[in-house]
């Protein structure tokens, strides 16, 4: 199954190791989800990961990013002409309507109504993970 991954469920994934962003970050990296993503995504995983207020370690972000480009799907989306909240996530809804994927966020409200996109708890919940 193919997913989208929005920065900050990547961010809460290293910061708490027990939660549910963790469970999902291990299912991806397990195998069983491939995630999609471009240029600007892996851009912001870069500056966002890397901020000193987190304290990820630089071979923490550079082995998951890494991981990504390696087994993730790298694409190029059609720009959508929808008005958003934060302009910042339209690229990850761009990449998800563009690959008929899920795209898992913490900001739900950020992002149209859609059956793509859903929190972590509602994937693992939908997807009986948990």
């Amino acid at each position: 199954m193919l997913v989208v991954i929005d920065t900050n469920i990547l961010v809460s994934a290293l910061w708490s190791k027990n939660g549910a962003s963790a469970r999902f970050l291990s299912l991806v990296i397990s195998g069983g989800l491939i995630p999609c993503y471009d240029y600007r995504i892996l851009s912001e995983y870069k500056e966002v990961l890397k901020r000193p207020k987190f304290r990820f370690t630089n071979g923490e972000v550079n082995a998951l990013i890494d991981w990504i480009t390696d087994s993730g799907r790298s694409v190029i989306a059609e720009p959508l002409s929808l008005d958003f909240i934060d302009e910042a996530d339209k690229k990850f809804y761009e990449i998800a309507k563009f690959c008929n994927a899920k795209l898992i966020t913490g900001n739900i409200k950020h992002f149209p109504k859609d059956n793509l996109v859903l929190t972590v708890s509602e994937f693992l919940e939908q997807y009986n993970l948990k």
